[in-house]
């Protein structure tokens, strides 16, 4: 399966979830991420503060540019709306 078409199968589903129920449910809040190794998954973000989510979150990820044991650093981009922007690649 080509790059291109592994981003549109991951769109949607929510990240840290099991893989057999990967999607939102109805009783949560979510961010969507958007560019870097995590680009368009969501992010339960329900009762995070956004003081935090602002300053940035750090997701563990194998496919980011340090590998497995790698993280990204997302943050809530400004202004309205859901969307937390990627950042960069950590160890």
């Amino acid at each position: 399966m080509e790059w291109a078409d592994w981003t549109q199968v991951m769109r949607g589903r929510v990240y840290g979830a099991d893989h057999e129920d990967a999607g939102p449910r109805p009783d949560r809040v979510y961010g969507e991420l958007v560019g870097g190794p995590l680009d368009g998954l969501l992010l339960d973000i329900t009762g995070r503060p956004e003081p935090e989510l602002r300053a940035g979150v750090e997701l563990r990820t194998e496919i980011g540019a340090h590998g497995p044991g790698g993280r990204a650093r997302y943050a809530l981009r400004a202004g309205r709306g859901r969307y937390l922007d990627w950042r960069e690649d950590l160890r």
